[in-house]
């Protein structure tokens, strides 16, 4: 049976990586790390070629059960108050650790919004956005880099809880996101990026 061009990934592979996030997010526990190839590409491509398939509209819509399970968590999270802003003090913004002059450098505005995050910054291989709720505080980091036959993007998932709340919920909700949601998202991933760049070689 031939590899799948998607699979979870070491986070020591992750945490050995040369990134500005490690002291962004120093000290906020790493959840998950998964990894995609990207093949083919041809030279100089960067996160402003896979973000358009990275983004929350599209990772919303990678099957139809993950947009049922986005609805699912939109409904439970209405009827308990689960996005509801963290308690004040609990969980503030990490953006503010952010050096300057990373965020001079950010191709999208930081604090802008990609669904229910919000971005801290965009580099050409690194980009870190944030969300704060009543369950969590809560960090996806997508890292992009060069390979032999073209790139390999992680995607990473860092956790820091806001109250007793969020052991429960991540209970709740890892194993859905390991099953499903993060197999199907790389899946389609794989997919637009083969469509769109496989067929040039590096």
């Amino acid at each position: 049976m031939p590899r799948r061009a998607w699979s979870r990934s070491d986070p020591r592979d992750y945490l050995a990586l040369d990134l500005h996030v490690h002291a962004v997010l120093a000290g906020v526990p790493v959840h998950d790390v998964w990894q995609v190839d990207l093949p083919g590409g041809g030279e100089g491509r960067t996160l402003v070629d896979l973000e358009p398939f990275m983004s929350f509209g599209e990772v919303a819509e990678a099957h139809p059960v993950v947009r049922f399970l986005f609805w699912l968590r939109g409904w439970l999270g209405s009827l308990f108050g689960w996005d509801d802003a963290p308690r004040e003090g609990v969980a503030e913004t990490r953006l503010a650790r952010v050096p300057q002059e990373i965020l001079d450098r950010s191709s999208r505005p930081p604090g802008s919004s990609d669904g229910p995050f919000e971005i801290l910054y965009v580099l050409d291989h690194e980009r870190v956005s944030e969300i704060r709720n009543a369950t969590v505080q809560a960090y996806s980091v997508l890292v992009m880099e060069p390979t032999k036959g073209g790139y390999r993007a992680l995607w990473a998932i860092h956790v820091a809880p806001v109250g007793p709340i969020t052991r429960f919920y991540m209970a709740l909700i890892t194993p859905f996101r390991r099953s499903l949601i993060y197999p199907a998202v790389l899946r389609q991933v794989h997919r637009k990026w083969v469509a769109a760049y496989g067929t040039q070689g590096r």
